[in-house]
């Protein structure tokens, strides 16, 4: 078992693996789930450190129609141990900023009270953004920008009306060399909305408020409305990488 561990307790009598999973997965890479069929626990294991520690933001969050409780007698920290990332990678659910996550929560119907997406503003203000992840934002800002500007522009530092004359630049070349089919599709479309700027402080500074999660979910929720349910695609999380590869389940 992996020594990131988790306890849930708390669950819905019709809890299934499957909701565990897909209600954990926005956490990272799960490795193990332990689910006693005739209690309300589980113990969730996950492939790194920083997911664990989110699932533990999660407590008091909603599933199933019930409340969690999620606990450990461990008290984890973030491993961002590298911030190189090739041309190309998607970022990993595990370097996202905890507000981010919390977003991508809601935008999928999931209920989290204001006092769990207060404790993710607050991780993100204790713990700052990760720099591989505000890299890798900076490389899709910079990427826009490149293709619909020019060289070293940045589209979220123009203003509005120059990033609609420019967009449909950019798209055109996404399309002939497939970027909208990459993970990070959600990341490009809300750079180059009328919000960009606003998406931008929110994926790289630390200062927002629960209101700013929420106005976030919503962006999320009407990206994929408009994109990925028109191609029945389903909703995971955004912009990284997939993180349930490497699930198992134990029935107990």
């Amino acid at each position: 078992m992996s020594p990131y561990t988790v306890n849930v307790s708390g669950l819905a009598p019709g809890t299934t693996d499957a909701q565990l999973h897909d209600f954990f997965t926005f956490c990272g890479k799960i490795s193990q789930i332990e689910h006693e069929n005739e209690k309300d626990k589980a113990i969730i294991s996950f492939e790194k450190s920083s997911a664990a520690k989110t699932a533990l933001m999660l407590n008091g969050g909603t599933l199933d129609g019930a409340v969690l409780s999620v606990t450990s007698d461990k008290t984890y920290q973030d491993d961002h141990t590298s911030t190189a990332r090739e041309e190309g990678q998607p970022i990993d659910q595990t370097d996202k900023p905890r507000a981010g996550i919390a977003a991508e929560y809601l935008a999928r119907g999931y209920v989290l009270s204001d006092k769990v997406l207060q404790r993710a503003i607050e991780i993100d203000h204790q713990q700052g953004i990760s720099k591989r992840f505000l890299n890798y934002f900076q490389h899709v800002d910079q990427s826009i920008g490149s293709r619909a500007l020019g060289p070293d522009q940045t589209i979220s530092s123009k203003v509005q009306s120059t990033v609609d004359a420019a967009t449909s630049k950019a798209k055109a070349v996404d399309e002939q060399k497939g970027y909208t089919k990459s993970a990070h599709e959600y990341y490009v479309r809300a750079l180059s909305s009328p919000l960009g700027q606003k998406v931008h402080a929110f994926y790289t500074t630390t200062s927002k408020q629960i209101q700013d999660i929420h106005e976030e979910a919503r962006r999320i929720a009407e990206q994929h409305k408009t994109t990925g349910a028109a191609q029945g695609e389903k909703f995971d999380t955004i912009g990284g990488s997939e993180p349930t590869s490497t699930q198992q389940t134990t029935k107990v």
